[in-house]
């Protein structure tokens, strides 16, 4: 079984799933819109936006 390693972008902005990166985004809209969706899909997951410039994470909330 391969195992991806996928380390955080250095550009952009990434979806972070349950601890691990799954999606980049070049635009944070982009990155919330996407994420907003698998949220109210799976309202289970732990959802963090990552911004790469800022080095830093925000949580997806349902509102």
């Amino acid at each position: 079984m391969l195992r991806l390693n996928r380390e955080l972008p250095t550009s952009g902005y990434a979806l972070v799933i349950d601890g691990r990166v799954k999606t980049e985004f070049k635009t944070k809209e982009g990155a919330e819109t996407g994420a907003r969706d698998l949220k109210r899909r799976f309202p289970m997951l732990q959802i963090k936006i990552y911004d790469a410039q800022a080095r830093s994470d925000q949580e997806v909330r349902l509102a």
